[in-house]
């Protein structure tokens, strides 16, 4: 301990003196002897060094639990799953769409095709009956024509009948006419005689109805046809006068 402290003492009393005998020169502008040094200058190689920029630390998010990503990941499918199935609809929506677009023009086709053929089948069909109807009007002129003569061929038999039974009265004069309606059945037989207009004597009418009479049966009328038989002999008309006899 006492070695130390001695050494101490002798390197301070060496410093002080020291710096004494420095401060003594400067003061008596001592210049010491100097060496000249030649000094040779030496060449630096240089080059430049790119520095890498400075990284910035970024400070790392903390990480989230697995089950937040696994959620995250649910909620994307779940996201992705529901715009596929959108998308879907869209498609089946667009072909549904143009199903029933062309089933329409479809079936407006096919109506008008129907109406077409309806129209035509219509207008063939009104073509057809007015040829049958002007065929059986002809049928019917012709037929009315036939029968007429057919009818006319028997009543100027019932006339030449009827003149041959009429025993004339003493009492008939020119000008005198009895009109009088005979009804027949299809065998020939009269079921009635009746007067439609009188002469105005007794005896010119009372002859009228006895000459009918006498001359039925009309036998022949049986074998006309029944359509004659209606139109012209289920009554027959016929005017008396003392000239001739007229249907």
């Amino acid at each position: 301990m006492i070695g130390s402290k001695s050494s101490y003492f002798i390197a301070a009393i060496s410093s002080i003196g020291i710096h004494a005998i420095v401060i003594l020169a400067v003061l008596a502008n001592w210049e010491p002897e100097t060496k000249k040094t030649l000094v040779q200058p030496q060449y630096i190689q240089a080059e430049l060094i790119q520095l890498a920029p400075k990284k910035i630390a970024v400070k790392k998010p903390a990480a989230k639990p697995a089950i937040d990503r696994a959620a995250k990941q649910r909620e994307i499918d779940k996201r992705r799953a529901k715009e596929k199935k959108l998308a879907q609809q869209k498609v089946q929506a667009q072909r549904k769409a143009k199903l029933l677009k062309d089933q329409q023009l479809e079936e407006e086709a096919r109506k008008a095709r129907e109406e077409k053929q309806r129209k035509a089948e219509k207008e063939l069909a009104r073509k057809q009956a007015e040829k049958a109807k002007q065929i059986r009007e002809q049928q019917a002129l012709i037929m009315a024509k036939e029968d007429k003569q057919a009818a006319n061929s028997y009543l100027q038999l019932l006339q030449a009948r009827l003149s041959q039974q009429w025993n004339r009265p003493k009492s008939a004069r020119r000008g005198m006419e009895t009109l009088i309606e005979l009804r027949l059945v299809p065998t020939g037989r009269i079921v009635g005689v009746e007067i439609l207009e009188s002469s105005g004597d007794m005896a010119f009418d009372r002859s009228v109805e006895q000459a009918a009479f006498k001359a039925a049966p009309f036998s022949e009328l049986q074998n006309m046809e029944p359509r004659i038989f209606e139109q012209y002999f289920r009554s027959v008309k016929i005017v008396f006068n003392p000239e001739d006899l007229r249907l």
